[in-house]
């Protein structure tokens, strides 16, 4: 449905976007993940065609972008993270301005305008101002205007910026039942937002794309260089020693000391990494070599790497 190839953007000497490629297609729901200032934005807005791109290529349903400009706007509906809504307006007044500003046509105007205020549940709001709304009901009626024209793209910048706990689930439960039948990319830095509401994501910093894939994916991708805690009693041997005489064991990668550790033992221990290569098992190496040496073993635990962490390590300033 999107496909996007060397996607770049610079502004001045600034460098927004670095050459970021993906495709989307048609059902998916798309995270699209990263610190702030790292490019989504900008991206979302290059793909609604709001601004154009330095260099590259954005197709939507096989079309560029820059080929077929409103053609491809068509298909897409935008939220943007700074919604344009008139407090003056009445909800209703308002969606059906959005409407002929999109092209619906005049016949269609009431049904659209009155379609779109159900299926993001403001119904029973259409006669009310804007300006009178919560800010969750104000966020629902931006849905409804980026749905009006039934396009078949949603591109939703930050749509829970803001709101509170109760109004962040309500607008995910809207967005995964749209997604139901349409094509949304949901770009947000908020990484529970994502994970609760796409099936996909991809994690952008510095202008790059650094990850693509679905939770599990990333994980797996992650999890297969493996890497072990352990922790010893020092009052046993010394870190020094450790270090080396677990290095030598066949299997083992690195060992390095956990400096983020905390030591919730009643004695002192040292505590320590040890990177594994691949489809190596040490731990009963480990464990026999503790008993060889006479250490206490206090630890052995094998680390895994979820979302989270993998999103921290990914987005990091080296």
């Amino acid at each position: 449905m999107i496909e996007v190839q060397d996607l770049r953007k610079s502004y001045d000497t600034f460098e927004a976007l670095k050459g970021i490629s993906f495709s989307v297609a048609r059902g998916e729901i798309i995270g699209f993940l990263g610190p702030n200032g790292a490019g989504k934005s900008t991206t979302m807005k290059i793909l609604t065609g709001f601004m154009p791109q330095s260099s590259g290529t954005v197709r939507v349903a096989g079309k560029d972008i820059a080929d077929a400009p409103l053609e491809s706007r068509a298909r897409m509906g935008y939220l943007p993270e700074s919604t344009p809504l008139y407090g003056d307006m009445l909800v209703y007044d308002y969606l059906k301005h959005s409407a002929v500003l999109r092209g619906v046509a005049k016949g269609d105007l009431d049904r659209k305008t009155l379609s779109a205020a159900k299926m993001c549940g403001i119904a029973d709001r259409v006669g009310q101002k804007i300006s009178t709304l919560s800010k969750g009901y104000r966020q629902r009626v931006g849905l409804a205007q980026a749905l009006i024209h039934d396009p078949d793209i949603l591109v939703l910048d930050e749509p829970t910026s803001g709101l509170d706990p109760n109004q962040i689930v309500e607008i995910r439960n809207l967005i995964k039942r749209l997604g139901e039948d349409r094509t949304i990319i949901l770009s947000t830095h908020n990484l529970p937002e994502v994970m609760a509401t796409c099936t996909r994501m991809l994690i952008v910093h510095n202008g790059q794309l650094v990850a693509d894939g679905t939770a599990d994916e990333l994980e797996a991708r992650e999890n297969a260089n493996q890497r072990l805690r352990a922790a010893f009693r020092l009052a046993d041997t010394t870190p020094a020693e450790l270090a080396s005489k677990l290095s030598a064991l066949p299997g083992v990668a690195g060992v390095t000391a956990d400096d983020h550790a905390s030591d919730r033992d009643v004695e002192a221990a040292a505590h320590l990494l040890i990177d594994i290569e691949p489809g190596v098992d040490v731990r009963a190496s480990i464990s026999s070599l503790a008993i060889d040496e006479g250490w206490t073993l206090l630890e052995l635990t094998r680390e895994r790497v979820d979302i989270e962490r993998l999103f921290r390590q990914l987005t990091q300033e080296v």
